[in-house]
């Protein structure tokens, strides 16, 4: 073996380690928030800190940085092994950028950060309950205060929010996402108005729905998407996620809405997606980038392709109508596909970002980010974090929640630490929307396959566009790669006008 080869393989070797680290990590997270006694709370957090310790001490080790060495100049970038393929190439480019950023953090700072993230997500969870935000705001000081000195250690160049997205969506800049999402509040705005006068009727999706009925039918989407149970498992949490280990354990969990029939079915096909995109990372390339997913906005590109574009379209329940019929043994009986169609697609401003349509949802994203970038900025306090929601929510969508659990307290994820982790739902969105143009011309007959229950081609054609690469490309590259043009906002807008001009009859 050529040295450059074993200089490798020994970079590996000590990078799986770390994954594997992250891995049980990512286990104790996932049973914190399904099957965790609340009473464990306390040995959990620190749990928690030690598994984020020993994951930063292997990454930053000396062993790891003299391995790295003899791979890539640390300090320039630049690549000193000459026997390297391509993609060995791009996984050391992952590996010294992810280096960078680790050794820029103390381990005492990221230990501290993950003990103060897992006692404020019970803190958060509790508030929530009981609608009170000045019991979560003290641990949401403390979480802003740690994300202002974790941009600090990181480095920025314009503003402090650019290191914390840096962490979640790589190269993309503040200044980038207020274009977009200006450019997105612009178009969207007035197609909402429009919309506003023209009720829809979806009463009919509201009342009693059996909750084993429910679980049941969210069994066949996924079996139906490609998501394979025996790597798998579905379980419930107060605001659901999706949290993988490893290719061949990625779990999800959903919530079931007593009087909401959609809300589950929307979760499983978002969730879903998630799951089948880290189920379709390489097994082989695990503990290197190349076994890991692009981005959490790519990553949120496959979760709501499922649940947008696939799980609202038409031909989707062309088919799976009659068997949502049959599960729930008439309720729908007499609901004909058209009208069931305009009903998932009502457009109506509501409080809950999960729930929110495709058209107002990016505004809950814009609100967010906007919050957090005054948070970190230090132009808005903690406590004005309420009336500061409020003015947005009535600026963007003309309502105003009735009390913070429907407001500010909704997420989990400022109870995560996850500042700058917002843009990503939107940036998703946009990437989702320029990567299916590219798939509806690559297969002009998906609307008739789907129509037909056929689903597994969708997970083909992403396999082999997004998950086989992991990190190999830069998200606008393998945007570009995948749909043979530079990434654009345009898909989304021109998808959104022409849908709902015919849903809502718009001129």
């Amino acid at each position: 073996m050529e040295k450059a080869q074993k200089d490798y393989q020994q970079l590996h070797e000590l990078a799986k380690h770390a994954r594997v680290l992250q891995g049980i990590a990512s286990l104790l997270d996932w049973d914190q928030e399904t099957y965790m006694p609340q009473g464990a709370a306390a040995i959990r957090a620190e749990q928690l800190k030690t598994m984020a310790g020993l994951v930063h001490r292997e990454k930053t080790s000396r062993k790891f940085t003299n391995a790295l060495a003899k791979l890539v100049d640390i300090k320039t970038g630049q690549i000193l092994a000459k026997d390297l393929t391509s993609e060995q190439a791009a996984a050391v480019r992952e590996w010294r950028r992810d280096y960078i950023q680790d050794t820029a953090l103390p381990t005492k700072f990221v230990e501290e950060f993950a003990k103060l993230t897992s006692q404020s997500i019970l803190v958060w969870r509790n508030a929530k309950k009981e609608n009170a935000f000045m019991q979560f705001a003290p641990y949401l000081d403390r979480i802003v205060s740690m994300n202002r000195k974790k941009a600090e250690y990181l480095g920025y160049k314009d503003h402090p929010y650019d290191a914390l997205l840096d962490q979640y969506e790589p190269d993309v800049k503040t200044k980038e996402v207020n274009q977009l999402f200006s450019q997105l509040r612009d178009a969207l705005t007035p197609l909402i108005k429009k919309m506003a006068h023209q009720p829809i009727d979806d009463q009919f999706l509201f009342g009693n729905w059996d909750h084993a009925k429910q679980m049941a039918f969210s069994h066949q989407i996924l079996e139906a998407m490609g998501y394979d149970f025996d790597k798998g498992r579905l379980d419930f949490s107060s605001h659901p996620f999706s949290s993988s280990s490893h290719p061949t354990d990625s779990r999800i969990t959903t919530r079931i809405h007593p009087t909401s029939l959609m809300s589950n079915i929307f979760v499983i096909l978002h969730e879903g997606g998630h799951a089948l995109y880290e189920m379709g990372l390489s097994t082989d390339l695990y503990g290197t980038p190349l076994g890991d997913a692009r981005s959490l906005g790519v990553h949120e590109s496959q979760s709501r392709w499922w649940e947008t574009r696939i799980g609202l379209s038409r031909p989707f329940w062309q088919h799976f109508l009659p068997l949502l019929k049959k599960t729930f043994n008439g309720q729908l009986e007499s609901i004909t596909l058209d009208q069931f169609y305009r009903a998932i697609n009502k457009v109506e401003p509501s409080f809950i970002r999960v729930e929110a349509d495709e058209v107002t949802y990016p505004l809950h994203v814009i609100l967010r980010f906007e919050l957090e970038k005054a948070l970190i900025e230090g132009s808005l306090s903690v406590r004005d974090v309420p009336e500061a929601w409020n003015a947005k929510m009535n600026e963007y969508l003309e309502i105003t929640p009735s009390d913070n659990r429907e407001g500010c307290l909704q997420d989990i994820h400022w109870a995560m630490g996850a500042f700058g982790y917002f843009p990503t739902y939107t940036l998703g969105n946009l990437y989702a929307a320029h990567l299916f143009d590219a798939f509806a011309k690559e297969l002009p007959d998906w609307e008739k396959r789907v129509a037909a229950g056929e689903l597994l081609f969708i997970k083909e054609w992403l396999q082999d566009k997004i998950y086989q690469h992991g990190r190999r490309f830069a998200t606008q590259e393998l945007l570009k790669q995948a749909t043979g043009k530079a990434f654009s906002a345009d898909a989304y807008i021109t998808y959104l006008k022409d849908k709902y001009a015919k849903i809502y009859s718009l001129s």
